[in-house]
């Protein structure tokens, strides 16, 4: 076995990493993740981790698939590259047809580009483009939720609803986002009905505050990300929908994460029983063994841009429909269907919950349980049944390091996050069955209990 010691200086010395604080890069417990085989990862000097975020909410048919390895391979043999520009190739069209068959109403037109920033600006710009092949030249706002992650690319980053990913740029990016609040803690009121939501009547109003003319788009995770695995209370999506036909505003669901089984269904939109006009997809469409991600559309409005003086969607990329990334795509999607990878989600979904739930009844520390799929957050409290918030001092420290220690004692690969609040965000990867899920939850009960001794050892 190598040592890692090298590897660990040279990353150092020259790999400028993503999000990361340079006080954390420069630790000396750095660690250089190495191989991976279905739910685990080793690092170069030979620990294992439970990868329980899948990655970054990607790998969701595990590590060490040589499968997906022979069909790059395969594919790189034949055609390495061609451009989408007027051309096509065959994997591209055989992904293309996958991902149709499976969405949800008429969306069966699909844009290919690379990443989950740049599907989400693709669907800001075939938003505006497609109001102004109508006429209506005045939209161009976009409203979406507060603490809502779309991405990091400037249009993207306007519409991500995180403030402290967007205040150093703010004078970068243009002026049409508005965020509303999200769902979170909103309940259908006694006798009421999804449209009484405040969430809901937030949405309509920020339209009606802005001019219904001016808004081109109204974009929402069916689960949110930020601020932990906010899952819409019944007929929310609905009132979404209704609300978008209403005033003429385009709907799109941004189901970088929710799609490909992380809900259980191909589509997140699909679990919610909603028909959007575009869904943004990347990650699980290959399961991260090639970069992809793209945009599914309702072929009414592209042939509306195709038919009108406009004529085209003007907006193009360079890699975007890849051969090598599609054909992976293809495999991923044919190996999740013939291994029944949504219906395990489905089966184990509530084995997961309810050790979650288990483990926020054995902490007072944890007051909350949130998700369904394979896609949860428990959030940390003071004295979670008394409803006692950790001081800003506590949240603050646990938050600048004490949780991740916690985490990376437990060699499990989870996020703490502090987006709204302090959490835990847990995304496995959909093959992990119940042993994995068990190792996964007393991995998690592990940090929870020393988060818990932690704050009674700082009162």
């Amino acid at each position: 076995m190598r040592s890692s010691t090298s590897e660990q200086v040279l990353a150092k010395d020259h790999l400028l990493p993503h999000y990361t604080k340079g006080v954390a890069w420069k630790a000396s417990n750095h660690t250089v993740i190495d191989r991976g085989e279905g739910c685990y990862v080793w690092d170069t000097d030979g620990n294992k981790y439970l990868d329980g975020l899948a990655g970054l909410f990607c790998t969701n048919m595990g590590h060490g698939r040589a499968d997906f390895a022979a069909a790059a391979m395969k594919q790189m043999e034949k055609l390495a590259y061609f451009p989408t520009w007027g051309y096509s190739n065959p994997p591209a069209i055989e992904a293309a047809k996958l991902i149709a068959e499976h969405a949800p109403g008429d969306l069966d037109q699909v844009f290919f580009v690379n990443s989950g920033s740049e599907a989400v600006e693709s669907a800001l710009k075939f938003a505006r483009n497609y109001h102004v092949s109508q006429g209506d030249t005045a939209r161009y706002k976009v409203i979406s939720r507060e603490w809502s992650y779309h991405g990091t690319t400037l249009g993207a980053l306007a519409v991500t609803g995180v403030p402290k990913f967007k205040k150093d740029f703010a004078p970068m990016m243009w002026d049409g986002a508005r965020h509303v609040m999200n769902t979170h803690n909103d309940e259908i009121p006694a006798g009421g009905t999804a449209a009484d939501l405040a969430s809901v009547q937030a949405i309509e109003a920020q339209i009606l505050a802005e001019g219904p003319e001016t808004v081109s788009l109204v974009i929402a995770e069916p689960v949110q990300n930020g601020r932990g695995a906010l899952v819409p209370p019944d007929g929310y999506w609905q009132e979404l929908r209704r609300i978008c036909d209403k005033y003429g505003v385009l709907l799109c669901a941004d189901e970088v994460i929710n799609a490909f089984g992380r809900l259980g269904h191909f589509t997140g939109s699909e679990r919610f029983g909603v028909v959007p006009d575009m869904i943004t997809f990347a990650k699980g469409v290959t399961s991260a063994y090639q970069p992809l991600g793209g945009v599914m559309i309702r072929k009414p409005l592209v042939e509306a841009i195709w038919d009108s003086k406009a004529g085209f969607f003007n907006h193009g990329s360079t890699f975007g429909g890849h051969p090598v990334a599609t054909a992976v795509a293809v495999a991923n999607m044919k190996a999740m269907k013939e291994e029944k990878v949504f219906e395990n989600v489905l089966s184990n979904e509530d084995y997961f919950k309810n050790g979650l739930n288990q483990i926020m009844a054995n902490h007072s520390c944890l007051g909350d349980v949130r998700g369904t799929g394979y896609f949860y957050a428990v959030e940390f409290w003071k004295d979670g049944p008394n409803r006692v918030p950790l001081s800003d001092d506590e949240a603050a420290a646990l938050q600048s390091g004490v949780l991740s220690g916690f985490v990376r004692d437990a060699k499990v690969m989870i996020r703490p996050d502090d987006r709204g609040a302090t959490m835990l965000v847990l995304s496995p990867p959909l093959v992990a069955d119940r042993k994995v899920l068990d190792d996964l939850l007393s991995r998690v009960d592990q940090i929870v209990e020393r988060v818990g001794d932690w704050l009674e050892g700082n009162r």
